[in-house]
């Protein structure tokens, strides 16, 4: 495996804001000559949780690892939090998938099948990620590189999605602060349409944070706009789980964190993509 970092606003050449962040960290397997010369394979984008007021780290190198083990090269993005707001995280995200595809020759990554997943406020992200590809605040910045923008899939876990009765207030205040009209703008279950990418969507029902509505709103978005998704809401299970597993359970406090129930979410987000096409070629 090869791991590097690079600066967005380095690569290019944008001018980054004071105190924002925008690295993306990529993990590529090796092209050994023994058994795996010529390969390309799917591509995974991960937007890690945290409210907009820090990136967790639970939901950015494990993901990353675990679709690493599934055959996907990974890339895990550490975004800009408050006080920077909206466009910043979403123009890192859109510089995030160009810089995929535009070094898929690199990467060996099939450039048609770069997906992302996003966690909690990382959810948002993907959501925003996936409907505001072509806003103004990403064109006027990115121009003709724009069209390299939309993910291929998506996987939501656990994500904000509204800024209406069921939003998770936190994260919607860091992004938006007390502009109004933006906080409409960003509710992703208004923005689905029919070029919105697939999604697999997974919550738990009794989400002590984000409430499972939004899971919901977002499922019944994508049912009526006739795009393919598929949504998974586990009974039991607090805010954060990320995989579930005592990998990314908190220190001291890691029964909570596990569970057994909810750690299949990985398994079945890579059943569905596999059926997307999201395979290794040789």
């Amino acid at each position: 495996m090869t791991v590097e970092t690079v600066d967005l606003y380095k690569y290019f050449n944008i001018s980054k804001p004071d105190g924002g962040v925008g690295l993306l960290t990529s993990y590529i397997h090796y092209q050994s000559p023994e058994y795996c010369t010529g390969r390309t394979r799917p591509a995974m984008l991960v937007l890690p949780g945290g409210g907009y007021g820090f990136v967790s780290d639970r939901e950015n190198e494990p993901i990353a690892v675990k679709y690493l083990a599934e055959g996907f090269n990974a890339f895990a993005l550490k975004y800009s939090i408050a006080p920077i707001g909206f466009p910043a995280q979403l123009l890192e995200a859109a510089m995030a998938m160009v810089y995929i595809r535009e070094n898929a020759e690199k990467f060996n990554v099939i450039p048609d099948k770069v997906a992302a997943v996003g966690f909690s406020a990382g959810g948002h992200l993907l959501g925003t990620l996936c409907t505001m590809y072509n806003a103004k605040e990403v064109v006027s910045v990115l121009g003709e590189k724009a069209k390299l923008v939309k993910p291929d899939a998506a996987v939501f876990s656990y994500a904000v999605i509204t800024s209406s009765e069921k939003t998770h207030a936190g994260s919607i205040d860091n992004l938006c602060g007390n502009d109004t009209e933006l906080r409409k703008r960003v509710s992703t279950e208004n923005n689905v349409n029919g070029d919105t990418p697939p999604a697999f969507i997974w919550a738990t029902v009794n989400d002590n944070a984000v409430p499972s509505e939004n899971s919901l709103l977002l499922a019944m978005a994508y049912k009526k706009a006739g795009v393919p998704f598929e949504l998974h809401l586990f009974g039991e299970g607090v805010h954060g789980l990320s995989l579930a597993s005592r990998e990314t359970a908190f220190s001291g406090g890691e029964g909570y964190m596990i569970n057994d129930e909810v750690k299949p979410w990985m398994e079945l987000s890579i059943k569905w993509l596999k059926k997307l096409g999201f395979e290794i070629k040789y």
